[in-house]
């Protein structure tokens, strides 16, 4: 029955029906009155005693109402046409479905593992928010993982600076502390804090959570000795939609890797290869920009997250590799002539696609108080928005009306940076070096304590509110981190009251 639930909605609705794995957005081309209309609205304000028109707006017409609860991230575009709420409430039930290992009377949600990390996206994905830490050395790690890779490798694509990396022989790509009953899990993630200080100009000391990060209980052998080891935790959902349809032309606007002007800032473009056929395309997704697409990203996670295959990774193992020959030869979700042989079928896919794609952006609070303004100004002196970008005019887009040429504020510019040595994880990912990360979007950062529970940012959780994120920063971030250990308590108050807004 679930099955054919799932077939209804696609049928009444063409535009999602006909979208094929690995399709780029059907964009129609600006004019050129319309690219000089554009110009005139990113311009950056010159007036910070009253917010921009439209800023409220994050999202443009796909904003939100910002709700009071904890489900302020879990809303669909608000210029959403009626007849496209079904599939995204469908998506919904399969982003929060619970995942069963095989075999299973439950056929239609069964396959998981044998090896994962979570039985669900819901389950690292909080209420469509930032995952957290484990709060204790018993917690295990759901919603945070640990990426391993050792050198080596090929560059599939051959995109130019592509950093080789492989899979740890043994482990894989992700260290994975959950399996199927009967079989061992990988072994257990260890996180150990040690407190740094730092003192500000006006005497406030900020002590910072530096973390340091090993396995242990390994249940398939040592690893390698010159394994990489790199933390993440689930990021938030919303926007993406709207970040997919930026303009590649107006991101690569923003690259500078010889710092020409001489700013200090030097972002660079992630290429990656995309879609069934590892074409290469702007990397705009993951902490390294390591996915081109949501599609990418949705089946990436589906693959090393819960072991579960798709279209783009058909393997029913999902990340066991070849020396953990038990996960490899477990009953798999497969079945011939059922969900096109995959444990997530196309349809399926589809249906998680388009629920990322347009989960709303809350609108901003306090937008006019004059201390968010001062701060916004703050914002902008510094420097911040060399990397945070404000905002963009996104794409034409056919078939995509809730993300089609809305002006959005995600202070991004989807760019890798060298964030300096105290944020390295020293891990190269793609084209990214082991310090180089991407300017993560701040809409909605002022409501992840409401949405989820906490205030950790950064990759890893280890900032535990905002000002200790932003201390973190170095690099080609390091003039603005110091501009803000500088700046009078007032100011600093109002920079992070901005970010608040947000």
């Amino acid at each position: 029955m679930l099955r054919v639930l799932l077939i209804l909605p696609l049928l009444a609705c063409p535009a999602l029906a006909q979208e094929s794995v690995g399709q780029g957005l059907s964009v129609i081309p600006r004019t050129k009155a319309e690219m000089a209309r554009i110009a005139g609205v990113l311009a950056p304000p010159t007036d910070f005693s009253k917010p921009e028109k439209f800023e409220a707006k994050s999202g443009g017409a796909a904003t939100v109402r910002a709700r009071p609860t904890a489900d302020a991230f879990s809303q669909y575009s608000g210029n959403m046409p009626f007849d496209r709420q079904m599939n995204f409430n469908l998506g919904n039930a399969l982003f929060t479905k619970t995942w069963v290992p095989s075999p299973a009377s439950t056929l239609a949600s069964d396959g998981l593992g044998p090896l994962f990390n979570a039985r669900g996206c819901q389950d690292c994905h909080l209420k469509d928010g930032r995952g957290h830490v484990p709060q204790g050395p018993q917690e295990s790690a759901v919603s945070m993982f640990l990426r391993l890779s050792v050198p080596g490798g090929s560059n599939p694509a051959e995109i130019k600076d592509w950093l080789a990396t492989q899979d740890e022989p043994t482990y894989g790509g992700q260290f994975q502390d959950f399996a199927a009953s009967g079989m061992p899990a990988e072994g257990r993630m260890v996180i150990n804090y040690s407190e740094v200080p730092v003192i500000l100009a006006d005497g406030t000391v900020v002590s910072l959570r530096a973390p340091a990060y090993s396995v242990a209980e390994l249940a398939y052998g040592p690893m390698a000795a010159n394994v990489m080891l790199s933390p993440r935790v689930a990021p938030q959902m919303i926007g993406l939609g709207l970040l997919e349809a930026i303009p590649e032309a107006d991101i690569l606007a923003h690259v500078d890797e010889d710092d020409s002007d001489g700013d200090g800032i030097s972002g660079r473009a992630s290429f990656v290869p995309a879609g069934p056929d590892g074409h290469p395309a702007l990397g705009r997704f993951g902490f390294k920009a390591g996915k081109a697409t949501i599609r990418d990203q949705s089946a990436g996670a589906f693959q090393g997250d819960m072991g579960l295959s798709t279209a783009l990774h058909t393997d029913p193992w999902g990340d066991c590799t070849a020396a953990q020959a038990a996960c490899r030869v477990a009953i798999s979700g497969q079945e011939p002539g059922v969900r096109d042989g995959l444990e997530v079928d196309h349809q399926s896919l589809d249906l998680v696609t388009f629920y990322a794609r347009n989960l709303g952006v809350p609108e901003r609070r306090n937008i006019d108080a004059p201390k968010v303004l001062r701060g916004k100004e703050v914002f902008y002196d510094i420097g911040c928005t060399s990397c945070h970008t404000p905002k963009y005019v996104t794409d034409r887009l056919n078939g995509q009306p809730e993300q089609s040429f809305q002006l959005i504020w995600p202070y991004t510019d989807m760019l890798l940076h060298d964030m300096g040595p105290g944020l390295a994880d020293n891990r190269p990912e793609g084209r990214a070096s082991g310090s180089e990360w991407k300017t993560p979007p701040l809409w909605g950062i002022g409501l992840t304590q409401q949405v989820s529970g906490h205030t950790e940012f950064l990759h890893d959780g280890r900032a535990r509110n905002l000002l200790e994120a932003v201390l973190w920063h170095g690099g080609e971030a390091q003039a603005s981190r110091d501009a803000v250990v500088a700046l009078p308590k007032d100011d600093r108050d109002a920079i992070l009251a901005f970010l608040e807004s947000l």
